[in-house]
């Protein structure tokens, strides 16, 4: 994709976390070399050297103050690429993948879209998704998203739905594992509609659980050639990965 078509991917992470937000960022460049993103990174005191695609912005302390500061300057209808730092890509069907951004980028009847479709919204499908199907013009079938299912897995969003999540969920958050239940008492607007496509297209790995790094992202770190600080040196011994191709 072209300089023109870049996207703002907004990076839910802290310094403590930088290893792990380094990891994600590298898994997409090494997965999808030409991928759209220009990765918004909040700091406290770590900061960065911005480049093509990356930005470092001073953020709050806090977990709502900094999804609200990085979106404070963004229209509610620009379209955003959400990535929280607790996943990270493993596979991804990219020029699929390039073609259901490029479409639902021009499709005003939709306001994000996940292109990973796993858990509730494959195991339990009449729980997690409305029974409607609408087809995009390449035949894949998106199906739509009930209340926040599977809002913490990358993906496509105006920033509205975002700004409208976040400012809703409480302002003391104890952790990111809490806002799977803080969100559960956020309404989500009917007039924001959230998509899943039918098939999946990506696979992605979970980074952490309950602040402990998990086996499979410990291993590819190590891989990658990142230097771990000391408290990510001891993995879980689990491997939790997302979708499968």
């Amino acid at each position: 994709m072209t300089s023109p078509d870049k996207i703002k991917a907004i990076v839910l992470t802290c310094d403590r976390y930088r290893a792990i937000t380094q990891h994600l960022i590298f898994q997409y460049h090494r997965l999808w070399p030409d991928h759209p993103f220009v990765f918004h990174i909040p700091y406290q005191e770590l900061g960065g050297v911005d480049s093509e695609r990356i930005r470092y912005h001073t953020c709050p302390a806090d977990i709502k103050g900094t999804v609200l500061h990085l979106l404070a300057d963004i229209d509610d209808e620009e379209w955003i690429y959400w990535c929280v730092d607790d996943k990270y890509p493993i596979q991804l069907v990219t020029n699929k993948i390039a073609s259901l951004i490029s479409h639902a980028m021009r499709s005003p009847e939709v306001d994000g879209l996940l292109f990973c479709r796993c858990r509730a919204t494959l195991t339990t499908p009449k729980a997690a998704l409305y029974p409607h199907k609408i087809k995009n013009p390449f035949g894949d079938i998106y199906l739509e998203r009930k209340a926040w299912f599977q809002i913490w897995i990358h993906q496509l969003l105006r920033a509205k739905v975002l700004r409208y999540l976040f400012t809703h969920l409480p302002d003391h958050i104890p952790s990111a594992k809490a806002m799977d239940e803080l969100k559960n008492d956020v309404p989500k607007l009917a007039e924001h509609r959230l998509f899943v496509t039918r098939e999946n297209f990506a696979v992605f790995g979970e980074s952490t659980q309950r602040g402990v790094i998990t086996q499979n992202c410990y291993e590819s770190i190590l891989a990658s050639g990142i230097k771990l600080p000391e408290w990510f040196q001891h993995p879980s011994g689990q491997y939790v990965t997302l979708g499968k191709l």
